[in-house]
């Protein structure tokens, strides 16, 4: 099981969003994209921005960063000339 829960997660990621606005993330998937990509990054050889216990998984690495508020998802603009 994930710890945190995805809920927990999308509450993070949407805390500094005001009440009736569009939030950042709506599904879970949207969560799985942004620490998925981080993930990548980790393995890559970027430096991880919270303490990791040793032989701690990138992807674990990246949701911690998500909960802590390390990283952020951007939502991307839609081009609305199509």
């Amino acid at each position: 099981m994930l710890h945190p829960s995805y809920s927990d997660l999308m509450k993070v990621v949407n805390q500094n969003v005001e009440e009736g606005a569009t939030k950042i993330v709506n599904s879970r998937y949207s969560i799985v994209l942004a620490t998925a990509k981080r993930a990548r990054q980790l393995i890559d050889g970027e430096l991880a921005l919270v303490a990791t216990k040793g032989g701690s998984k990138p992807l674990s690495t990246a949701i911690d960063e998500l909960n802590n508020g390390k990283i952020k998802i951007v939502a991307e603009e839609t081009d609305s000339e199509e």
